[in-house]
């Protein structure tokens, strides 16, 4: 199959951009009209999260869970282990990873968007968790020492990355050695059109 790559003239600072302002839009109003899928509801009954686990959670983090997946349903992850979520969002799956892992481990979320941040940071307030980080960065420039995480996750973002060969070299740099990359995402398996490829607006949802 032909490798499917991002045009090389597409505005990634628009993009950038858009995707920011898009998932300002979800935290801010996550029970507006969007062409995909939020809240528990649906990733409870649709990703098979645990529900009893969600509702554990504030609802103003879960309200805005816009996933497309569930990385955690590939393996446990380790109490003690240092977890990094790119792309954390409202914080559901780094909320979850910092339950796991327990008092001795730690969450960082890694997201470009503020208010996902804050909605992120104040969950954490709230459920008590210590041990959780957020940190403003993106994919493509994690902002992470070498060999310094045990497990990375991502639910439903790198397939809105352009330089996914940055953002899978930056996921290798972080995570140290025998370290695990669990990801939940789209993927296509039929080599996209030119003009699709060039759509921003396909590439922020």
């Amino acid at each position: 199959m032909t490798s499917l790559a991002c045009p090389v003239d597409l505005d990634s600072l628009r993009l950038r951009r858009e995707v920011r302002e898009m998932y300002a839009r979800v935290a801010s109003t996550p029970d507006g009209t969007f062409h995909f899928h939020r809240g528990p509801e649906y990733a409870s009954r649709w990703l098979g999260y645990d529900a009893t686990e969600l509702a554990a959670l504030p609802s103003d983090v879960t309200h805005s869970f816009a996933g497309v997946g569930n990385p955690h349903a590939i393996g446990p992850l380790p109490p003690g282990a240092h977890v990094v979520d790119i792309g954390s969002g409202s914080g559901t799956d780094l909320l979850l990873a910092a339950r796991h892992v327990g008092p001795d481990g730690r969450a960082t979320g890694v997201d470009m968007t503020p208010e996902m941040r804050e909605r992120a940071r104040d969950g954490a307030r709230a459920c008590g968790l210590t041990r959780v980080e957020l940190l403003d960065g993106d994919a493509t420039n994690l902002p992470l020492a070498d060999a310094s995480v045990d497990v990375v996750i991502s639910n439903g973002v790198l397939n809105l990355v352009p330089e996914k060969d940055r953002a899978f070299a930056e996921i290798a740099r972080v995570l140290r050695p025998g370290g695990r990359l669990q990801i939940a995402d789209i993927a296509t398996g039929v080599e996209l059109s030119e003009e699709i490829r060039r759509d921003i607006e396909l590439w922020t949802g």
